[in-house]
């Protein structure tokens, strides 16, 4: 892949943004180019654990050929429950410029998958839009999802503009206690519901095709915790009256008390289906016309990917 002058000073103009880094609300101020870190642990560029065809996102994202996933390290909340702590604490993983990602970009189209599908891309923005940038000018065609904890900045949302066709938020909290005590996340419900209305901005309510696949749009999860069905109302509520009636969200049920659950009693379990029912039975009384939901069998640690560096040469 050959890079143009004007490509260069692009890439140029996007790193320097980590020289002072305001990417998220964390708003940390350091020197990523230069070797500081701040809460994610992220340097300049990209760690990158696994890249491969993932089966068992919404329908619409994996379809019948999978999505093509590509897993970041070094995410910038400390979720208690994550199920991919070995990357988003431990930082395990490859550092990848733009030229290896835009490649990697490039090999997941060429194994037919239906998307390229960013998991938890917040600390990297900069080098993903020099890549994203480099993989469309050498031929990478099919949709780009950036798949986020929704807590963003606006700011860093924009650099993005133009380039990501379909926003997979998960919005996860309403109150700023569990935000803080369960992910380290203070001032996370106004953060994430200005980044769910900047990312519908750039494009709209999603849009399915006659195949049944995500083309275009926002489409946002809610992953319902043990004991917080009231915030889970809340977020179904907040949603119906900021966005069309017709935007699509996914209210899943997959909670696993892995990690460090263990010292958070009140969450320490899975969600029962009396629970889930109860958000689901809501959802119905919103005027929200576009949904998904999961059998809670999917709650099971065997749905956790192998973070083997798959996929990265």
């Amino acid at each position: 892949m050959l890079l143009t002058s004007e490509c260069k000073n692009t890439i140029e103009t996007d790193l320097s943004i980590l020289q002072h880094c305001r990417l998220c609300p964390h708003n940390c101020g350091v020197d990523r180019l230069h070797g500081q870190a701040g809460f994610c642990g992220a340097g300049a560029y990209a760690t990158v654990a696994l890249a491969s065809r993932h089966y068992w996102e919404e329908p619409c994202i994996s379809g019948t050929n999978g999505s093509g996933t590509v897993f970041f390290s070094r995410c910038n909340l400390r979720c208690v429950f994550c199920q991919n702590h070995q990357i988003s604490w431990g930082g395990m993983g490859k550092e990848l410029n733009h030229e290896e990602m835009a490649a990697v970009f490039l090999r997941q189209q060429a194994c037919e998958a239906h998307n390229i599908n960013l998991v938890s891309p917040t600390p990297y923005i900069p080098v993903i839009a020099a890549a994203l940038r480099l993989a469309k000018n050498s031929g990478l065609t099919i949709p780009v999802v950036y798949n986020s904890n929704a807590f963003e900045n606006v700011a860093g949302l924009r650099l993005l503009e133009g380039l990501v066709d379909i926003f997979l938020p998960d919005f996860k909290y309403v109150q700023e206690e569990p935000a803080i005590r369960y992910s380290g996340a203070k001032g996370y419900f106004r953060a994430a519901t200005a980044a769910i209305l900047e990312m519908h901005r750039q494009v709209g309510t999603l849009v399915i095709n006659r195949r049944g696949l995500a083309r275009r749009g926002v489409l946002i999860r809610h992953l319902v915790l043990p004991g917080q069905g009231a915030a889970a109302r809340h977020i179904l509520q907040w949603v119906q009256s900021n966005l069309p009636p017709e935007t699509y969200i996914s209210i899943m049920g997959q909670f696993v008390p892995l990690w460090q659950t263990i010292r958070y009693p009140e969450i320490n379990r899975r969600l029962s289906p009396v629970e889930y029912k109860a958000v689901l039975d809501f959802f119905g009384e919103t005027g929200l016309k576009n949904g998904y939901c999961q059998d809670l069998s999917s709650a099971d640690e065997n749905y956790v990917p192998k973070f083997d560096l798959s996929g990265l040469e």
